[in-house]
Formats: C-alpha cells, sequence, structure tokens
C-alpha cells in the first residue's frame, strides 16, 4: 500500500471525507478506488506518524502551474485561509519547478473505516 503524506497535521484530516492537491507521480499516478496510508512527516526518523487508510474516491485535474483551475473555496477547505494565493506560496516553497511542471489533480479521499461503517449499516 502506497503511502500519501503530510508534513503538517492538517484539521481536515479529522473530516470523515477530504481532500488534496498533488501534482501527478512519475511512477505511477493516483487512482480512483486505490487505499493509501495516510501519514503525518513520513520522511522523518521512524516513518512519521500513521493516521489511517484512506480510499481515493475521485480524481480531478486541475491543469498545470500556468493555468491550474483551482478556486478559492477549494484552497480555503484545503487549509488555506488566504485562499489560492496562500496555497501557490505553499506549493512553489515545497515543491520543484519541476514537480510545479506537472499536471495538478484534487484528490477526494474518504477513511477507510467510514466506508466500512457505512457499508455494515
Amino acid at each position: 500500500m502506497r503511502i500519501i503524506g503530510f508534513s503538517i497535521e492538517w484539521p481536515k484530516l479529522e473530516q470523515d471525507e477530504f481532500t488534496t492537491f498533488r501534482f501527478q507521480r512519475k511512477d505511477r499516478d493516483w487512482s480512483i478506488g486505490e487505499a493509501v496510508q495516510v501519514r503525518i512527516k513520513p520522511r522523518s526518523k521512524g516513518g512519521g506518524i500513521r493516521k489511517g487508510v484512506a480510499v481515493i474516491m475521485h480524481k480531478e485535474n486541475k491543469g498545470i502551474a500556468d493555468s491550474v483551475t483551482i478556486k478559492n473555496t477549494e484552497a480555503v477547505a484545503d487549509g488555506f485561509p488566504g485562499g489560492v494565493p496562500e496555497m501557490w506560496r505553499w506549493f512553489i516553497k515545497s515543491h520543484s519547478p519541476e514537480q510545479l511542471a506537472q499536471p495538478l489533480y484534487k484528490l477526494t479521499l474518504k477513511w477507510a473505516n467510514t466506508i466500512l461503517a457505512n457499508k455494515h449499516r
């Protein structure tokens, strides 16, 4: 199972369903229905903090850096109160120019335990 990492423990991770923006991967891109292990600071000593398993429910192409179609409401929901400008400052700080040239996706994830609980109702 692949890891989807977060550098900080965003409040959105407390919701049953949450979104995150990710650039296209070179090895194998994210896919709908894929179960991923959510971790905080996965590259830190000890592998970071394991939050649980989530499933990618939706994947929306948002374009490439010079023509991205992120709405302010999406940026705020993703954890950036300053909207799109604040989100882009974060991306520029945390990603290489090569990564910023890749397609950007909005992923909607749902915690696996929430999915299982709904199936047993």
